[in-house]
């Protein structure tokens, strides 16, 4: 008995037919972009691009001010971005959920009540946090009861 291999067939036989070579493919071939000329722009461009030399992106600056107080202090005092309102917004709102996690360790210091307060506010803010840096992230916002409004005064960024 041969080996299949060497000779070219299944070892079910020829009844699969021999496979598919690349003149014939299974489908239409598609090159991007279309031959016709007809290039449509599915997609918006995307929010806070800025060229090269003016630094980071308005999302990607928006992301960072949440990591911690630091970038979001830096970002309301440097040049380029204290200027963008998406960027001092997301700034401003990390500095009052992070004056909320502070008021929240105050309360902390209250046995057994404080405690559990503090703990149920800081699994929300928590929370609050990781949605904030997502959103910021994605080019928007979360809107949080009262600290987005007093954000969205601060720097001057429309809210819905």
């Amino acid at each position: 008995m041969q080996d299949p291999q060497v000779t070219g067939s299944s070892p079910a036989g020829d009844a699969y037919g021999p496979p598919p070579t690349l003149q014939q493919q299974p489908y239409p071939q598609q090159s991007y972009p279309p031959q016709d000329g007809s290039v449509q722009n599915t997609y918006p461009p995307q929010a806070g691009t800025v060229p090269a030399d003016q630094g980071l992106s308005d999302t990607a600056a928006g992301t960072l001010a949440y990591v911690t107080i630091i970038p979001a202090i830096i970002f309301l005092i440097m040049a380029p971005y204290n200027t963008r309102t998406f960027v001092r917004f997301h700034a401003v709102q990390c500095l009052a959920l992070g004056v909320l996690w502070f008021c929240l360790g105050l309360i902390a210091v209250i046995p057994i009540l404080g405690w559990i307060v503090w703990l149920l506010g800081s699994l929300t803010l928590l929370v609050a946090w990781i949605l904030c840096l997502v959103k910021a992230s994605q080019g928007s916002y979360l809107k949080l009861p009262v600290i987005s409004d007093f954000a969205s005064k601060q720097s001057g960024y429309a809210i819905a």
